[in-house]
């Protein structure tokens, strides 16, 4: 996984948010939440993007980053409403060949949640595009921590 990470992110990964240790405790923290879910692609054994996100809790703080103002009964969580899509990448080679999508969707299907979140950098053109092309829309602007850029906040429902 990480050496998926460092490809799509290896113009990035100086940054000090984005940089492979901070990106890997992150991981750990989202593999221990309920409703963890991981889906690898593979190509004859090479790994060539995964894809990953967990169940929102009651007291999830997820959406505490938000920074623009959205209706409050889109971030109040039950528990079992929200499925959020914490990465979604793929080697820089692979991109734009339908491997994200193959991703984003395998991960979905199985979802007993009724909708889902993200976040995208809104310099990310390519990914927020594809985002929209597959039912996702913008609700506002989150910074999930106080060193990390400004995302777009995303939901898609149903899922």
């Amino acid at each position: 996984m990480i050496d998926v990470y460092r490809d799509a992110y290896r113009d990035k990964l100086a940054d000090g948010f984005l940089n492979e240790q901070r990106h890997w405790e992150r991981i750990e923290a989202y593999a221990s939440a309920d409703g963890y879910a991981l889906i690898e692609g593979r190509i004859s054994g090479y790994m060539v993007g995964y894809a990953l996100g967990y169940r929102l809790s009651k007291d999830a703080k997820w959406w505490n980053g938000l920074i623009t103002e959205v209706d409050p009964s889109l971030i109040s969580e039950d528990g079992a409403r929200t499925f959020a899509i914490t990465y979604m990448m793929v080697r820089n080679e692979f991109r734009r060949r339908g491997y994200a999508r193959a991703l984003h969707d395998e991960l979905l299907n199985a979802r007993p949640e009724r909708r889902a979140a993200l976040l995208v950098n809104p310099s990310n053109v390519p990914a927020r595009t594809a985002y929209e092309a597959w039912g996702w829309r913008k609700i506002g602007e989150l910074q999930p921590f106080s060193d990390a850029p400004v995302y777009d906040a995303m939901l898609k429902d149903p899922i």
